[in-house]
């Protein structure tokens, strides 16, 4: 069986979801338990489908009308700064770490990382961002790929410290419940002492 690795490591590493997975990887391992077909990468178009079939002994030639048609040519995202209003959400969405800035500050693309995966299009509340057509891609897929993997690490470590903090919160929120019951326990059994001493005092 071929493995995920050498196959994802003929794909583009775009991450852009085009293929209708999440990434690059998940693509790879579907193509290698063969639940997919070669011709899923738009960005990767024909070139990619070749190296697809050959290293999995597939004929390509099935692929190639529908992968010629479908094939997006690279691209690469431009931020017209002017109008950009600092909002990060094209930072949190670009998969590979390519765009920099801070909150309600002017953000900007890194030409040599941007692998025109669009993502960071949408979710942009201005309309500041753009798709240009370049020649040729000039990021580095090994790069892009480690890019991708250390955001999606950084993502899951988040996501735990969040679930931890909320344990935490949830933990310090049933503590003051039980001090507060415990206070007012200790409150009511002084007054029910006091009125018996008081009943025990009267003639």
């Amino acid at each position: 069986m071929i493995s995920v690795k050498a196959i994802d490591a003929l794909l583009p590493q775009t991450q852009c979801g085009e293929c209708s997975f999440s990434g690059c990887l998940p693509y790879a391992e579907a193509l290698a338990q063969g639940s997919t077909s070669i011709d899923r990468c738009p960005p990767g178009g024909v070139e990619t489908v070749k190296a697809l079939a050959q290293l999995l002994n597939i004929d390509a030639s099935p692929y190639l009308v529908s992968i010629a048609a479908n094939t997006r040519p690279p691209a690469l995202a431009i931020i017209r700064e002017a109008e950009c209003i600092g909002c990060t959400k094209c930072i949190q969405a670009c998969p590979v770490d390519a765009i920099i800035g801070s909150g309600k500050l002017m953000h900007s693309v890194l030409p040599d990382e941007c692998t025109g995966c669009g993502l960071c299009v949408e979710p942009c509340p201005v309309d500041c961002i753009e798709m240009v057509g370049v020649p040729e891609a000039g990021y580095d897929k090994d790069l892009a790929r480690q890019r991708s993997n250390a955001k999606a690490v950084r993502a899951l470590r988040e996501e735990h410290e969040q679930q931890q903090a909320y344990r935490e919160r949830r933990k310090l929120a049933a503590r003051t419940i039980r001090n507060e019951q415990d206070r007012q326990a200790k409150h009511d059994y002084i007054l029910q002492a006091m009125a018996r001493a008081k009943a025990k005092s009267r003639p």
